[in-house]
């Protein structure tokens, strides 16, 4: 019984002795985000606190009538964290519409380049809109790996990318063919 309270309760918390990753955030930037921008920056702020470890790379894109990379650097420290979050803080809602497309085709591009770190991709959504044309666009298929996450007024979309070639290659190896 000792044994396993020392192995469940005393071992690193999770996350802490992991390979770094590459963290793909994609925020819509369209005039939808300015009622719920509190609401929505608080949830980033603490889920990139659980979420990030020294050494991740954290890519983080503004998304409106334009796609732009507003942050890209590594984690290693506190200020390295603060910068991102005020990334993040620094965004205003304008325009009527957010293309996410465009970062989404990037960060699959980056996540396929990258095959050694394991890649997380979180699109943040205010606009039911963007997410329809997202879907029914010819970016769809980057979507079909995904759990969605409702708040009010905007979604968290988890996006597993490049998640069937991983997959794949993991059964073959598992297999040995």
């Amino acid at each position: 019984m000792v044994l396993i309270f020392t192995v469940f309760c005393l071992s690193p918390l999770y996350g802490a002795d992991r390979a770094p990753i590459n963290v793909n955030l994609i925020i819509d930037s369209s005039s939808s985000l300015t009622s719920v921008k509190a609401n929505m920056t608080a949830w980033i702020s603490g889920h990139l606190d659980q979420v990030l470890a020294n050494g991740d790379r954290v890519t983080i894109w503004s998304v409106g009538t334009a796609t732009r990379v507003i942050y890209t650097g590594t984690i290693n420290s506190q200020p390295d964290r603060d910068a991102a979050k005020k990334s993040i803080q620094d965004i205003s809602g304008t325009g009527d519409t957010a293309d996410f497309s465009g970062a989404l085709r990037e960060a699959s591009v980056q996540a396929s380049q990258g095959q050694q770190a394991f890649c997380y991709t979180l699109l943040i959504s205010a606009s039911p809109s963007a997410l329809t044309a997202l879907l029914s666009g010819p970016q769809s298929n980057l979507m079909r790996f995904s759990r969605m996450e409702e708040f009010s007024g905007w979604r968290a979309v988890v996006v597993g990318l490049n998640m069937d070639v991983r997959v794949r290659r993991a059964a073959a190896a598992f297999f040995g063919s």
